[in-house]
């Protein structure tokens, strides 16, 4: 069985949608199962899904020339890896635009700390229970987040000159 298999066989009341193509699995599964399934990926000795390469989110506010095609305005996407069985992994949480959050990783893969920083920064999706939930590419006072499709482009920010 492939990890996406067993994840879905174990989490079938929480998935939503999988998929497989050219050896890259993607299991889309409901927000509240976030830590469970993350926990079982990472404790399970068949997957030990020990190394989070990447966290990222996607805006699918203008997707496929209308207004939200999908029942959902985000996802948050994790790329996890097992070093010791040498496999991938692509977990996708669908965010809600009027609370955009999920549950942090921070504690199961320290990397996701900055990941989930990042995340907020540019979209603006919180992440419940990070230890330190704060900006870390723009400057404080910058207004709005800026990879959202719907942040004016042109947008004047607060100048923010030397602290003296």
């Amino acid at each position: 069985m492939t990890p996406g298999q067993i994840v879905q066989e174990q989490f079938s009341q929480q998935m939503i949608e999988a998929h497989d193509f050219r050896g890259d699995q993607t299991l889309i599964i409901q927000a509240p199962a976030l830590r469970a399934v993350a926990l079982f990926l990472k404790e399970k000795p068949e997957l030990d899904f020990n190394f989070l390469m990447d966290l990222t989110a996607v805006d699918y506010l203008f997707f496929a020339g209308g207004r939200v095609a999908k029942a959902w305005r985000f996802e948050v996407v994790y790329h996890f890896y097992s070093l010791k069985h040498n496999q991938r992994l692509r977990l996708k949480v669908p965010v809600e635009e009027k609370n955009p959050e999920v549950e942090t990783l921070c504690d199961l893969w320290a990397s996701a700390n900055w990941y989930e920083r990042e995340v907020w920064d540019m979209f603006g999706i919180r992440f419940k229970g990070h230890p330190n939930l704060k900006r870390i590419l723009m400057y404080e006072e910058f207004k709005g987040h800026a990879l959202r499709k719907d942040y004016p482009f042109n947008k004047r920010q607060p100048l923010i000159g030397p602290q003296y």
